[in-house]
C-alpha cells in the first residue's frame, strides 16, 4: 500500500507541453505512472507525448477518469490553475511551482476549504510511491519500494533520506514534499495521520526546518495519539541567526519563534527520535525498528 497515490492513480498534467512538465511526464511514464491527460488551453484535441490534450481540467477528468493533477504552470497563473482543479473536484492536486505570490495562495486556501480536493505544495518536489506512481520533479534514484513514509519541507535532504533508507534495506512506502512556502496544502500533521493509518508504512521520517509551525503541530498530534510506529525527525537550522532565510519563504517567521531548537524540543517531548545530523536518518530509523 501507500498514501495518496498508488498504481491505480490516473494523472493529468496542467501545462503538459512546457519543457519541465514534459521531462517530468516522461520520467513518470517510464516509472510506470498512468499519465492519461494533459491540459493546455487552446490546444485541446491535440496530443503531446502521445497523451491527449484538453482545454480544461473538468473535461480532461470527465474523458479520462484522471483523479490526480500535476500543476506545472508559471507562478502568476498557478493559483488559477489550482482553483480550476479544485472546482473540477480533482481529489489530489500536486503543485511544484515556486514563487507563487502569497496572496494568490490565500485565494487557493479559501477555495480548498470545504472542497473535495487535497493539495500538495506549492514549491514541492511532489509525491512518489516507488514503483507505483510519481508526480513531481524528484530524481529517478535512489527511491525503492519499502516501508518508510517520508514527509519533508526540503527536497535535497529528502533525497538524502531516501538514499539512506534504501541503502539500509528499508525503502519507502511514500515520500511527500509538503512544500517550503508559508501558505501551502497538506502539512506534517496530515501526512502523519495518513502514514499512521497505512499498514504498509512501518516507520515515519519528518524533515523540517526553521520557521512556521509544521513541526509543532506534528508534535501536538503525536502527543495525542501516542503512535506505536517509530517517528524519526531531522530539523535543520539550529545555528541559523534569527531572521535568516534558508532558501524557502516558509522559513521566515516575521513574528519570531519557530526556532530549530524549539521544534526539536517539542518533537522529542512527543516521543520522536531526533537524528542530530541529516546523515544519520537512515541509521536512526533502522535502529528504531530493530528495537521495536
Amino acid at each position: 500500500m501507500a498514501i495518496l497515490v498508488d498504481n491505480t492513480t490516473k494523472v493529468m498534467f496542467q501545462g503538459l507541453t512546457g519543457t519541465t512538465a514534459t521531462r517530468a511526464a516522461e520520467r513518470a511514464i517510464a516509472g510506470g505512472t498512468d499519465v492519461v491527460a494533459g491540459v493546455r488551453p487552446g490546444k485541446g484535441g491535440g496530443q503531446h507525448l502521445n497523451i491527449p490534450l484538453f482545454d480544461g481540467v473538468a473535461e480532461a477528468a470527465r474523458e479520462t477518469g484522471a483523479d490526480a493533477t500535476a500543476v506545472f504552470v508559471p507562478p502568476l497563473q498557478a493559483a488559477d490553475a489550482m482553483i480550476e482543479a479544485i472546482e473540477a473536484e480533482m481529489p489530489l492536486i500536486v503543485c511544484v511551482t515556486e514563487r507563487i505570490p502569497v496572496l494568490d495562495m490565500i485565494r487557493v486556501k479559501e477555495a480548498l476549504s470545504g472542497s473535495k480536493s487535497r493539495l500538495i505544495g506549492p514549491n514541492s518536489f511532489g509525491i512518489i510511491s516507488p514503483g507505483q506512481c510519481r508526480i513531481g520533479v524528484m530524481p529517478d534514484r535512489p527511491h525503492k519500494p519499502g516501508r518508510i513514509g517520508i514527509a519533508s519541507r526540503t527536497a535535497t535532504l529528502t533525497y538524502s533520506a531516501v538514499e539512506q533508507t534504501s541503502r539500509v534495506g528499508l525503502g519507502q512506502s511514500t515520500s511527500v514534499g509538503v512544500g517550503g512556502d508559508p501558505v501551502h496544502g497538506i502539512g506534517f500533521a496530515e501526512c502523519l495521520e495518513l502514514f499512521l493509518a497505512d499498514d504498509a508504512t512501518h516507520g515515519i521520517v519528518l524533515i523540517g526546518e526553521i520557521g512556521g509551525t509544521e513541526e509543532e503541530e506534528a508534535a501536538e498530534l503525536l502527543q495525542r495519539v501516542k503512535p506505536k510506529k517509530p517517528v524519526v525527525a531531522c530539523i535543520v537550522g539550529i545555528h541559523t541567526p534569527p531572521g535568516r532565510r534558508m532558501g524557502h519563504a516558509g522559513t521566515v517567521d516575521p513574528l519570531g519563534g519557530g526556532s530549530a531548537r524549539d521544534k526539536i524540543d517539542a518533537l522529542r517531548e512527543a516521543g520522536v527520535i531526533i537524528a542530530e545530523s541529516p546523515g544519520l536518518i537512515g541509521h536512526a530509523m533502522r535502529e528504531a525498528l530493530r528495537h521495536l
